[in-house]
C-alpha cells in the first residue's frame, strides 16, 4: 500500500514525503481502497469526453477549491498550468467555486423552505462573471454544474445541466464531469489533513 500511496502522490505532483491522515491510515491498515482511489482518479481524469487533461484538471481544481483542500488546490493548479491553463482561467475556476458556494446555499434555502414567499423576492446576488466568462460558456456551465452537484443544490444542478446541454454539451460529458467531481471530493476527504513529516 505504501507504493500505491507514493504513486498516487506522484500522479498529483506531490512529494512522497508528504503525509495525509486518510492516506496514511489506508497504508497502516493495509487497506486496499487506496488502489481504487488511484484508479478512479486516473480513469476519470482521462475520460475522453472531457476534451483533454487541461479541462479535467480545471474541473478537479474547482472541486478542490470548493472543498478548501490546499494540497489539491496547489496540485491541480500546477497540473492545469502544465497543460496550458492561463492565470485568467485558473482565477475564473476559483471564482466559480466561490460564486457557486454562494448560490448553492441561497437556492437550496429557497427550494427547501416551505414558505414560497422567498421565491418571489429578488436574489440580489451579483453574477456578472456568468455573462462574459473567460472560459468557453459551455465549460463554465459544466464546472458550475459539478460544484453544484458536490454541494447538493437540486435547483442549481438542473439549471446548469440544462445550460450545458443548451451550449452543446453531451450527456456523456456531463456524466463524466460529475464522476470526476465525485472522485476528487472523495480524494479530498482522504487528503484533508497534512502531516509535514513522515509518521
Amino acid at each position: 500500500m505504501e507504493d500505491t500511496r507514493k504513486d498516487l502522490l506522484a500522479d498529483l505532483g506531490i512529494s512522497a514525503d508528504a503525509h495525509f491522515v486518510g492516506l496514511d491510515a489506508f497504508v497502516k491498515g493495509d487497506y486496499k481502497y487506496i488502489r481504487d482511489l488511484r484508479v478512479n482518479l486516473k480513469s476519470t481524469l482521462d475520460s475522453p469526453s472531457l476534451g483533454g487533461r487541461k479541462n479535467a484538471y480545471l474541473i478537479a481544481l474547482a472541486v478542490a477549491a470548493n472543498e478548501r483542500n490546499n494540497a489539491l488546490i496547489t496540485a491541480f493548479t500546477e497540473l492545469a498550468k502544465k497543460e496550458g491553463a492561463s492565470d485568467a482561467e485558473i482565477g475564473e475556476v476559483h471564482a466559480i467555486a466561490s460564486l457557486l458556494a454562494t448560490n448553492n446555499v441561497f437556492y437550496r434555502f429557497r427550494h427547501f423552505s416551505e414558505n414560497k414567499v422567498y421565491e418571489q423576492m429578488p436574489a440580489g446576488i451579483k453574477m456578472t462573471i456568468m455573462m462574459r466568462p473567460v472560459l468557453p460558456k459551455m465549460f463554465f456551465e459544466l464546472v458550475s454544474l459539478v460544484v453544484s452537484a458536490v454541494n447538493g443544490c437540486e435547483v442549481c444542478v438542473n439549471s446548469h445541466e440544462k445550460a450545458v446541454r443548451h451550449e452543446g454539451g453531451s450527456e456523456q460529458l456531463i456524466f463524466d464531469a460529475i464522476r470526476l467531481g465525485a472522485v476528487v471530493r472523495g480524494l479530498s476527504i482522504s487528503m484533508n489533513e497534512y502531516h509535514p513529516v513522515a509518521v
